[in-house]
């Protein structure tokens, strides 16, 4: 991902002439969070594992049919429950929550009520919240799509399902997420 220093704020932010937007990818360790971004970002999977210190941060840059131009900026949170003081400090101003599990590992998916949780805490229904089953290109599968799409539901969650290695899935999902976060925006000044 490419780095920008800077921070978003809840106010659409333009800079040079450019619209603004904050992503927050969450979920456990090893669920992919990174790598789907960087597939996204860089059309291109990272097979070596490297865990998140902390937050990562990326940016990439979109020109809408109309014209805009919008600098979607990428905050990736780590999973591992001792970084949540860090993670804490960057929930505010959100826009967008990818909230990935692995579908290989239940734990991933029953982990995502404390996720949930979490993110509820600073939580405003401007947010726009997916919820990602990565890895489908990996068996053997031990949650299924209905299952997924039972607790998106429940939850009043967008669902998709991905794989970073394979590609599938990926442009859709951050394609629509990027549809809906600019369509609260459009609500919320409108």
């Amino acid at each position: 991902m490419d780095r920008e220093p800077g921070h978003l704020g809840r106010e659409v932010q333009t800079v040079s002439s450019a619209l603004r937007i904050k992503i927050l990818s969450m979920g456990e360790a090893f669920t992919g969070k990174s790598c789907l971004i960087k597939r996204y970002c860089e059309s291109r999977f990272v097979p070596e594992y490297i865990s998140t210190i902390g937050i990562d941060y990326g940016v990439k840059t979109l020109n809408l049919e109309d014209g805009t131009e919008v600098k979607v900026n990428f905050w990736d949170v780590a999973g591992d429950p001792v970084y949540f003081e860090v993670r804490n400090e960057f929930y505010k101003d959100t826009h967008g929550a990818i909230l990935l599990f692995d579908t290989t590992s239940r734990k991933s998916f029953e982990a995502l009520e404390k996720w949930v949780e979490e993110l509820m805490t600073f939580y405003t229904s401007e947010v726009a919240i997916f919820l990602v089953a990565n890895k489908i290109d990996i068996a053997p599968r031990v949650i299924s799509t209905k299952e997924g799409k039972n607790y998106a539901e429940k939850m009043d969650f967008a669902y998709y399902e991905t794989s970073a290695l394979t590609g599938e899935g990926v442009q859709e999902m951050f394609g629509d997420l990027f549809a809906k976060v600019l369509r609260n925006i459009g609500e919320q000044q409108g």
